[in-house]
């Protein structure tokens, strides 16, 4: 009878040991996921802090580029608005353009492209961007092992009854992934 009564223990306590185990994983990536994102936002704040002082140097050359400015100053009102990892998504597409616009326009003026001002503000932006990408990775890869973990049996069973969401990843949208065409 002594031998039942501990064998019970034994596997109610290594249940719950196991429920806490895989709580305590869902938690923790649960929290990573949101680690990363916070990581993107950081350089998203941080690219477009350096975009204000971009505009203001080439609009001291190219003063008839309105239509380029306009969507440089609606991208960054779309990006400040985002709520959701698509929206900011959509909104990150539509800052990367609008700066891929406003890079175009610079060719068409040797004096500006010399600026060290310029130059400076450009490489900036270069660093950002390729950390932006980096945090993206991270981040996409932290929502993988998070939705893989609420999906794998089983901790989609805990995550289930203590409502743990899958995570959206950041992704490309449809218009980013065609290859521009350059013309010499």
């Amino acid at each position: 009878m002594d031998l039942w009564i501990i064998l019970i223990i034994i596997v109610v306590v290594v249940v719950l040991l196991l429920l806490v185990k895989y709580y305590n994983d869902l938690v923790n990536g649960r929290n990573r996921v949101e680690n990363a994102w916070s990581q993107i936002d950081v350089q998203l704040q941080r690219r477009n802090d350096l975009i204000p002082n971009v505009v203001e140097t080439v609009k001291g050359y190219a003063k008839h580029e309105k239509t380029t400015f306009e969507k440089i100053t609606q991208a960054r009102a779309n990006m400040a608005n985002a709520t959701s990892v698509e929206e900011v998504a959509e909104a990150d597409d539509m800052i990367s353009g609008a700066l891929k616009s406003l890079f175009a326009v610079a060719e068409a003026y040797p004096e500006l492209k010399a600026n060290t001002n310029f130059q400076q503000l450009q490489e900036e932006l270069s660093d950002t961007e390729d950390k932006i990408a980096y945090s993206r990775q991270f981040y996409n890869d932290a929502v993988l092992k998070y939705n893989n973990s609420c999906q794998e049996f089983p901790s989609n069973i805990i995550a289930s009854i203590f409502h743990f969401k899958e995570e959206q990843y950041f992704e490309a949208q449809e218009g980013s992934r065609v290859t521009p065409n350059i013309k010499f």
